[in-house]
């Protein structure tokens, strides 16, 4: 088939039917795993969406939609897709409106960490994170063996990511992926995951009405997007195809991999709950302040029952909900969670949910739970009063990154107490109240 037909075929299957979405219909519309409605947020599978682009304003909705799907057939040729597979895959490719509304979704409210944990580690959860580590022992242990990742980190990424299978999402991965390129957003990022997907489609790992997964992109039971699914996953059943959808022995030794690449130590865990010594300097508790476990020691951490805290090269301590709340003493394998999902609440929840899982005890130290979580409307309003007062928190935008937290310790210090980085009601109010610098 010529290029030209291809690109003709594509242009007159703007009335396709809309795919099925039988596959898991009745699953709830979001896993708990779920931090914020954002790719980013989906699984850090998924690396960093590419540098946006201006949005097409006159070439919108279907009939934009089908203009350029025209010009991105031309594209995937010439990357080398067969034109059996674009004019297949392409031609029944569906703009999906309720994509675009997720993608522009923000949640009004920050989310605490231990209602994350909550919903994340739920009893229920773990219960059904026993019975499938029974049920599929033989499989999940064999990817351990292969790559070094423990059956229970396998599995309890499982639930977080699919609920264990019985939530991956209903949306075609080229539907998804087209309407967000089309949309033009993140541009860039979802062409070349869509490239990605039609790549997979061309090597016959799976059939295009098989590949479902969430309306970002991340697919079948532990979410990769495409571009990872390239990079990533295993045929560990011998059947010649890569099925993360319908394989148990490839989604595990899929996910087992990809872990490995991302540097998980077969011989270390993931990390520990702490105790911390009196008078502990917050401040302290970050990221790019690392040393050995029994250097932490040294200074007077640990474990909640006295236990020796676990040999950990290169590790450094997490306090999630302040200085109020517990603390963790992680290190590279809780890194490589990261790699999974950059989030800390997502890659705490994986090795509480696994610790569980094989029998162990949840967090000892109570959560604050009575602190509010703050609005988006409430943290932007933070970081423009610590700007005003000196305290460099970066662009106002309702998120709480690293400069933020960098600028409220600041301003923490500056009153007197602990600087553990936590927005609160109390410091918003007081930082209102303060004059400027």
């Amino acid at each position: 088939m010529q290029a030209a037909a291809v690109v003709a075929g594509v242009s007159l299957a703007g009335c396709a039917s809309p795919p099925s979405s039988s596959v898991h219909a009745t699953a709830a519309a979001s896993s708990p795993s779920t931090v914020s409605p954002t790719p980013a947020a989906v699984h850090a599978v998924q690396a960093t969406p590419g540098t946006a682009t201006t949005r097409i304003e006159s070439d919108d909705g279907p009939a934009g939609f089908r203009q350029w799907r025209n010009t991105f057939s031309a594209r995937a040729l010439a990357a080398g897709i067969r034109p059996e597979t674009v004019g297949t895959a392409l031609a029944n490719a569906q703009w999906q409106p309720r994509v675009v509304e997720l993608d522009r979704s923000q949640p009004e409210f920050t989310r605490t960490p231990w209602a994350y944990l909550d919903s994340a580690v739920s009893a229920q959860r773990i219960a059904q994170g026993r019975a499938q580590l029974e049920q599929h022992r033989a499989t999940l242990e064999a990817a351990a063996r292969r790559y070094g990742v423990p059956a229970s980190i396998i599995t309890a990424i499982w639930g977080m990511e699919s609920n264990y299978g019985t939530n991956f999402g209903s949306f075609r991965a080229v539907d998804a992926l087209a309407t967000l390129a089309h949309e033009g957003r993140r541009r860039a990022w979802a062409e070349s995951e869509l490239l990605a997907a039609l790549r997979i489609l061309d090597q016959g790992d799976i059939a295009a009405e098989r590949m479902v997964g969430s309306w970002a992109g991340a697919m079948g039971h532990t979410q990769f997007l495409p571009s990872v699914f390239l990079a990533h996953a295993v045929d560990a059943d011998g059947d010649g195809h890569r099925d993360i959808w319908g394989s148990i022995p490839d989604v595990a030794a899929s996910t087992a991999n990809f872990l490995a690449r991302s540097g998980w130590q077969a011989a270390s865990t993931w990390g520990s709950e702490v105790v911390l010594p009196s008078g502990f300097d917050h401040g302290r508790a970050d990221p790019a302040v690392r040393q050995s476990a029994a250097r932490w020691e040294a200074e007077g951490l640990r474990a909640p029952e006295g236990q020796a805290l676990p040999a950990l090269a290169d590790a450094y301590i997490i306090t999630p909900a302040g200085a109020r709340g517990p603390a963790f003493l992680v290190g590279e394998n809780f890194r490589a969670i990261l790699r999974y999902n950059n989030s800390v609440s997502y890659a705490l929840a994986v090795g509480l949910l696994a610790r569980q899982i094989e029998g162990g005890s949840g967090v000892a130290t109570p959560w604050p739970r009575d602190l509010a979580p703050l609005s988006r409307a409430q943290l932007q309003a933070m970081q423009e009063a610590l700007n005003r007062k000196g305290f460099a928190a970066g662009t106002p935008d309702g998120v709480m990154g690293p400069a933020t937290r960098a600028g409220l310790r600041g301003f923490q210090r500056s009153i007197g107490l602990p600087p553990d980085g936590y927005p609160t009601l109390e410091l918003l109010q007081r930082l209102q109240a303060s004059p400027a610098s």
